[in-house]
């Protein structure tokens, strides 16, 4: 752990944490020494913000007393744990919730619980519409630590960032004032969206931990320069990180609760009464999809009434099997000539996301969406050719009101499959910052 310099600044030393599941040093070759000095600096350089502490030092003090704490991760394939092995067990969100256990709790027995829900391919334009379901449970439960890793996804956010801080907002505004952490990961080529969501960050004076910070410049150097480690020991594939890249992650995590642990108290809480930065309007999304739609909307499937079993699954929290994502769908199978008819629903909204599923089988076809009668976009499932979801933006207007859509099949795409794994939808009254955390109080 840290040693106790009698000040929480940049000067204070790190040691990794012990290493209860991963590889050794030693199977590194050339052998990285995580006891280094050269180590210790290059993790310190991820702290790219302290944030107001007040949130977090709750949380650390809560698992201190013995009292639960749940952490818990949203992000890309990079929190799912894409690259490690096993991927339960040796993902930066396991290690670093091990970390914050070994740091902190109070006994080993201390109720201190992971909330991993990290899903390959998808941006905080999905993120947000799953986090109710895959981080609150459905209102189960409610998170003492969020953090929030779509650096390197959200690439495919058509709200150009305000879908994250939609959703940095949706997790800071919650009753039980959770700690937010933003956390930067990066690709092999050196790039991420730091520079489009870090001043989010900065916004709320949230911690935020750069993983580019750490490791991209020292990439460039030898080690008689400064090198810890090269992009062939951190990266699995062009995109994921190697457990030994996972370990670094988490331990840039760790310097963050060490820092934060041995800081004083900040006088006041995080300002989140202020206008957004990019936006807020996706704040107030929500999941429709088969289970819950027709309490919501009038729909008629149509020839979209099967149900689709072949989905993308996902290891969530610290399990070893996978989960299917979306399975209350939609699917059209395209078989038979009688029934081609088209999926028809009407709701009131004025914001609407479809998620559909990307599939890597030729007998997945284009659909095309109308909205209120007018043809918008075509939706082409083969365009990456991998099973996933993808999350498309249909409708973002001003006020509430009565929308109709409609999805077909394109001309030549009769006979093929198509499923729609559910909607976001947000059929609330436009707030701004200030006025959400108002309303919030008038509730309670």
């Amino acid at each position: 752990m840290l040693q106790d310099s009698g000040d929480a600044g940049e000067n204070t030393e790190f040691t990794a944490p012990r290493d209860p599941v991963g590889v050794t040093a030693s199977a590194v070759k050339p052998a990285i020494d995580f006891e280094s000095h050269r180590y210790r600096d290059m993790i310190g350089r991820s702290l790219l913000n302290k944030g107001n502490n007040v949130r977090l030092k709750r949380a650390i003090e809560k698992a201190k007393n013995g009292e639960p704490v749940v952490i818990a991760y949203i992000g890309g394939s990079i929190t799912h744990g894409a690259g490690a092995v096993p991927i339960h067990l040796q993902s930066y969100a396991y290690r670093s919730y091990e970390s914050f256990k070994f740091m902190f709790a109070l006994s080993k027995d201390s109720p201190i619980h992971l909330i991993k829900a990290g899903l390959g391919g998808t941006p905080s334009e999905l993120g947000i519409v799953r986090y109710d379901r895959d981080v609150l449970r459905g209102g189960a439960v409610q998170p003492d630590i969020v953090i929030i890793e779509f650096a390197v996804n959200d690439a495919d956010d058509e709200t150009q960032g305000k879908c994250y801080e939609s959703l940095v907002l949706k997790a800071l505004t919650a009753d039980n004032k959770p700690a937010v952490i933003l956390l930067f990961s990066v690709f092999e080529n050196d790039w991420n969206l730091q520079d489009r969501l870090a001043p989010v960050g900065w916004h709320y004076d949230l911690p935020m931990v750069s993983v580019k910070d750490a490791v991209v410049d020292q990439f460039n150097k030898t080690k008689g320069e400064g090198n810890v480690i090269s992009k062939k020991q951190f990266f699995h594939d062009i995109y994921h990180p190697t457990n030994i890249g996972h370990r670094i992650m988490a331990d840039c995590l760790e310097y963050l609760f060490d820092v934060t642990n041995r800081s004083e108290w900040d006088e006041k809480d995080h300002d989140i009464e202020k206008a957004p930065l990019i936006g807020n309007e996706f704040v107030n999304v929500k999941l429709l999809d088969r289970k819950n739609g027709n309490h919501i909307a009038r729909i008629d499937a149509g020839s979209f009434c099967k149900t689709d079993t072949d989905l993308q699954m996902a290891e969530m929290d610290a399990h070893d099997y996978g989960t299917p994502q979306f399975p209350n769908n939609w699917m059209r199978t395209g078989e038979g000539k009688e029934d081609q008819s088209s999926f028809r629903i009407s709701l009131q909204c004025k914001r609407l996301i479809l998620i559909f599923k990307d599939s890597g089988n030729d007998e997945f076809g284009t659909a095309h969406i109308k909205v209120d009668g007018v043809f918008v976009q075509k939706v082409d499932p083969r365009q990456v050719n991998w099973t996933h979801c993808h999350a498309t933006l249909l409708l973002n207007e001003e006020h509430v009101g009565e929308h109709s859509i409609e999805i077909e099949m394109a001309e030549g795409h009769e006979h093929k499959c198509f499923t729609i794994l559910g909607f976001g939808y947000v059929d609330k009254p436009k707030t701004d910052s200030h006025s959400y955390v108002r309303r919030k109080r008038e509730w309670n």
